[in-house]
């Protein structure tokens, strides 16, 4: 590829510089570059198509090591190109779990023989995510990790969980807590209410999830450490994290698509296939999660992406797995669902994937700016396509969103300069390219 590339035409759109004009894209050694600057460029023309900074995401399960039946290292990033995502977290919650550095070392080398988008990879807060002992922050930090999470699981002693937060901070770690009270979820498997009693299985009541999130803002309130709260999915922890950011408290917090666009009802339809941890809520927990996205009060969308393997879903709703597969229907559910029914700003759901969660982490990435790393994703926003086995490129297919037609389609994602995706005629197959050196 030449090192000089121009993106012509296309309606471009960075929240992070307020940015919503037709125009071009420089691209010049794998960083975005004014166009005056270039010199005889390549050019592509994505007349008719939105120019987006690379999608960047907070929670993915690429199940490498030891669960390669649900995913791998190639099918998940395949995934994620397709999905627009340039940048992705993944979880430790592997087998073993990715709690040392020698263990952080290993992961990431398989990254850059073997991934078409960038990975960071995340390290357990306490070894063999067991809440117990505390990983060593700063040596997990020095091997690469770029967060702490027991994903998962939660911790649920609260000396523990101060002292990690304690140590991430001295370490310069963020903290990503999954927050769930193991005494009040008793082993439930939907929400508690009408769709578990109507179901006849035990139900997780919401106050598992806002015990933790009150829990861990009282914790950062008071040692000044900041916290990221995972998939939140109710009205109170709404309230909870609202109240704290207000009084100045470092906390942050993602949403999920399938919590924006979901319910427990939805649980009669698909059965396993909707059986989340944190799990879908009522209709009025959905409406204060959007509302929550729309000011500003969660800074983050995250899939959550999770595999499974379809005879592990196949067991029946209270004993199958919890979690989705993620990457790839994001954007256009809740482009579909949020911004084309006016409910949300185009602008907003695109902040929320790119400088949002690229603040969380610390990150140089989420906006088309000049002299930053060119990740790049390309959507048609006339596409409309059904999301099927076939139009789905993750080793996995545990959805509800089986069968959806939705409108809104990624198209091309570049990497550091590199196109990885390319799917123009939506008629034929998807093109993958690993990026260079």
């Amino acid at each position: 590829m030449p090192s000089d590339l121009l993106l012509r035409g296309a309606r471009l759109l960075d929240p992070a510089r307020g940015l919503d004009t037709i125009g071009d894209l420089g691209i010049r050694d794998g960083r975005f570059a004014e166009p005056g600057q270039l010199q005889n460029p390549e050019v592509v023309d994505l007349a008719g198509c939105i120019v987006l900074p690379g999608f960047v995401d907070l929670h993915v399960h690429l199940r490498e090591p030891g669960q390669s039946h649900k995913e791998t290292i190639e099918t998940g990033t395949r995934a994620a190109a397709a999905g627009g995502f340039t940048t992705i977290l993944a979880m430790p919650n592997t087998a073993p779990a990715i709690d040392t550095p020698e263990r952080i070392h290993a992961i990431l080398g398989e990254y850059r023989k073997r991934a078409l988008v960038r990975v960071l990879q995340s390290a357990a807060l306490t070894m063999d995510r067991k809440g117990l002992h505390p990983v060593d922050a700063g040596s997990v930090k020095a091997a690469g990790a770029a967060a702490l999470t027991d994903d998962g699981s939660c911790i649920q002693d609260t000396a523990v969980m101060r002292e990690i937060l304690r140590r991430a901070g001295a370490a310069g770690l963020p903290v990503i807590d999954h927050c769930e009270n193991y005494g009040l979820a008793a082993g439930g498997t939907v929400r508690t209410g009408p769709v578990a009693e109507r179901l006849g299985v035990r139900g997780m009541p919401a106050a598992a999830e806002d015990a933790m999130v009150e829990r861990d803002i009282a914790l950062a309130a008071e040692l000044g450490v900041s916290v990221h709260l995972q998939h939140l999915s109710g009205v109170r922890s709404v309230e909870l994290v609202r109240e704290a950011r207000r009084a100045g408290t470092p906390v942050t917090a993602e949403v999920t698509p399938h919590h924006l666009c979901l319910t427990a009802e939805s649980c009669f339809e698909h059965g396993a296939q909707a059986k989340m941890n944190p799990p879908l809520g009522t209709d009025a927990d959905r409406q204060a999660l959007i509302a929550a996205l729309a000011d500003g009060t969660f800074g983050a969308i995250a899939t959550d992406h999770a595999p499974h393997a379809p005879e592990e879903k196949a067991r029946g709703l209270a004993t199958a797995p919890f979690g989705i597969i993620g990457l790839e229907t994001a954007f256009a559910i809740l482009y579909t669902e949020l911004v084309l029914t006016g409910v949300l700003p185009l602008a907003r759901l695109v902040a929320a994937l790119t400088t949002g969660p690229a603040r969380i982490l610390g990150l140089d990435a989420g906006t088309l700016a000049p002299g930053r790393p060119a990740d790049v994703t390309v959507l048609d926003p006339a596409a409309a396509w059904t999301v099927s086995r076939e139009t789905l490129h993750s080793k996995s297919v545990n959805t509800p969103f089986l069968g959806r037609r939705l409108t809104g389609r990624i198209v091309r994602t570049m990497v550091g300069g590199r196109w990885v995706f390319r799917h123009e005629d939506l008629t034929g197959p998807a093109l993958f390219f690993p990026p260079g050196p």
